[in-house]
């Protein structure tokens, strides 16, 4: 039996890869804060209804002496490294702890799979803000990094370093470049999920308003659930490369705001305000990936088309309102 070891295993990502892998007969390990242990009812809430078929590891990715000691104790055969402080405008924010949490518990993982591991696969998550003021459009595996955020710069480091510990070491080390994915599992901080379950309240009559930056910007959505399979068919390649995981296709959040409003019958304008107070400080105006290597090599591409996935989560929302 295989194990796994994922790291972020509570967060959306997180919860649906250790479904899959779980479904595919692995051992599965997952690397969590002391806290999230101590508080489970709401931090563990994604993956409450698989407590009993996973092993949970208390640890820090500020703490090199913590994550050498779970890999020491699981020895995986394969490392999903998705943990990450994830929501771009809080990297704005705090961008110290974002450099990091996000730059340092990445190292620490690679060095410590090296040292006690060596066989180990290594998947780090990477991000389309990686490319952020792309000079291109679409964006493959070759266009040149511009990122716009510190989450963005974390992640080309991330990017990078996973590529030295492929080339220097011979690590079995590779990123998946993953563009906007989301869920009914997204956070509530993040803007798809802000619209659909405000929607769901408005609808509900517990809301009057929606407050949204930049309406403007364009995004290439998929649904999560399908990407975590490509971060696994990633792993299962002979020769280790990074691939763009995307559906192809760019919407601005104009469109997802429109969309989830007449889902329920509104009228998006009579609810929407723009604030200024969402805005980034540095824009990142269309971010389009091009899936095709991954579909070429991997056999994965995109099923669920955008309205299908805005559908899918205000129909979520409004379940649980309910």
């Amino acid at each position: 039996m295989k194990k796994a070891l994922i790291t972020g295993i509570t967060g959306q990502d997180g919860s649906y890869l250790a479904e899959l892998l779980l479904e595919k007969g692995y051992e599965v390990h997952g690397l969590v804060r002391r806290v999230a242990i101590e508080d489970p009812e709401h931090r563990l809430g994604r993956i409450k209804h698989l407590e009993k078929d996973i092993r949970l590891h208390p640890a820090s990715l500020e703490s090199y002496p913590s994550i050498f000691s779970v890999v020491r104790e699981v020895m995986p055969d394969e490392c999903y490294h998705l943990a990450a402080q994830s929501f771009v405008s809080y990297s704005f924010e705090d961008e110290f702890s974002t450099f990091n949490i996000n730059i340092n518990g990445t190292h620490y993982i690679l060095s410590s799979i090296k040292q006690v591991a060596p066989e180990c696969r290594f998947y780090f998550a990477g991000s389309s803000e990686m490319f952020g003021k792309a000079r291109r459009v679409p964006q493959n595996e070759d266009t040149e990094f511009h990122p716009r955020s510190a989450y963005g710069i974390t992640k080309v480091a991330g990017f990078h370093l996973t590529r030295n510990y492929r080339e220097a070491y011979g690590l079995k080390a590779a990123s998946g470049i993953l563009y906007n994915h989301e869920s009914p599992r997204r956070g509530f901080e993040f803007v798809t999920r802000k619209i659909s379950s405000t929607v769901a309240r408005i609808k509900a009559g517990k809301a009057k308003e929606l407050r949204l930056g930049n309406l403007d910007a364009k995004r290439d959505w998929g649904y999560a659930k399908e990407y975590v399979e490509a971060m696994w068919l990633i792993l299962q390649q002979e020769n280790m490369k990074d691939y763009v995981i995307a559906t192809g296709e760019a919407h601005s959040v104009r469109e997802f705001v429109e969309e989830a409003f007449s889902y329920v019958g509104l009228d998006w304008r009579e609810y929407v305000r723009s604030d200024r107070l969402f805005y980034r400080p540095a824009e990142v105006d269309v971010l389009l990936g091009d899936p095709s290597r991954a579909k070429a090599e991997l056999g994965w591409e995109a099923k669920t088309r955008f309205k299908d996935l805005v559908h899918l989560m205000v129909d979520a929302d409004l379940a649980a309102l309910s």
